[in-house]
């Protein structure tokens, strides 16, 4: 258990050192609606209506987060994301990433 509580620590101390920012409060609601320009390629249910989209259903917010940011400063690069991103604010994207992240899903493995 000690170790643990090292872990958490050495982490909460490289995020501080790093500067990376807390995540803002967001509103999954608000996102859902946001979520509708996503709709054709990701699905306002994350599962993607396309071959090249990623599902996004139920994936990490802090993930999203930074994905999204990465598209809109040009750190990460698509065709279609990057044009999308560049107009989304901050609590634009902490919206949709809430929205996604809260969607639960299941798998099923075959047997």
């Amino acid at each position: 258990m000690r170790n643990f509580h090292v872990s958490v620590l050495a982490g909460v101390a490289a995020l501080t050192i790093t500067g990376a920012a807390p995540l803002q409060a967001a509103d999954p609601a608000a996102g859902r609606t946001k979520a509708k320009a996503c709709r054709t390629c990701h699905g306002i249910d994350g599962i993607a209506k396309i071959p090249i989209a990623p599902h996004i259903a139920g994936e990490n917010r802090i993930y999203l987060e930074t994905q999204l940011k990465a598209f809109r400063t040009g750190k990460r690069e698509h065709e279609i994301m990057s044009v999308i991103a560049k107009d989304l604010s901050d609590a634009d994207i902490s919206d949709l990433s809430a929205w996604y992240a809260s969607i639960k899903i299941s798998v099923e493995v075959p047997e």
